[in-house]
């Protein structure tokens, strides 16, 4: 455990506040591809559709049935499964070990951020091939988006791809360090 408090390390604080503003995201709108629709209270099972209407997002409109055929996201449904039964606990176990300095989260964090990572760049690919047109003649149902969803969607999703590369290669590091430490101790026990 780190006596210094979580101000005070700023990246600790940068994944703090990340696994903090997904929580909401990643329940309200992403996961709702998963969720039984008449659970859901109208007001809260409006905002993928709030949100697809404005950014034409072709992963979140394409899982929940707004574009194309159902069959044709199933590799993304497979990416919410894995944020709703893996990345989710890591959240909330990840703001509890941060928020307490805790240095065993180090390779769950690691494990979260190289998996976050690698399954990002297929959706940067998705969006990057997503056709653009003119707000003019964007049809009903068509997957494209227009030259500024496209940089709303991008500014949106590639802060998701940074910061677990990020914490990737910064708990590899904290990793290395403390293994180093362990086996400088363990030989100068040794030495003994």
């Amino acid at each position: 455990m780190t006596s210094k408090p979580l101000r005070s390390r700023p990246l600790d604080l940068l994944y703090f506040a990340f696994f903090a503003i997904h929580i909401p995201n990643t329940l309200l709108v992403d996961l709702q591809a998963l969720y039984p629709s008449h659970l859901l209270p109208g007001s809260i099972a409006n905002l993928p559709k709030l949100y697809v209407n404005l950014s034409s997002d072709p992963l979140i409109g394409g899982a929940m049935g707004y574009f194309g055929l159902p069959d044709d996201y199933v590799w993304f449904k497979s990416f919410l499964l894995l944020e709703a039964f893996f990345q989710l606990p890591v959240f909330v176990l990840g703001l509890r070990g941060l928020w307490k300095g805790s240095r065993s989260i180090y390779l769950l964090l690691l494990i979260y951020g190289a998996s976050t990572t690698t399954t990002l760049l297929p959706c940067l690919a998705v969006l990057f091939s997503t056709p653009i047109t003119s707000a003019d003649t964007i049809a009903a149902k068509a997957v494209s988006v227009t030259s500024e969803q496209r940089l709303l969607l991008l500014s949106s999703y590639i802060p998701f791809l940074i910061i677990p590369l990020v914490m990737t290669v910064d708990m590899a590091f904290r990793l290395h360090h403390l293994a180093q430490a362990a086996a400088a101790t363990e030989k100068q026990i040794k030495s003994r």
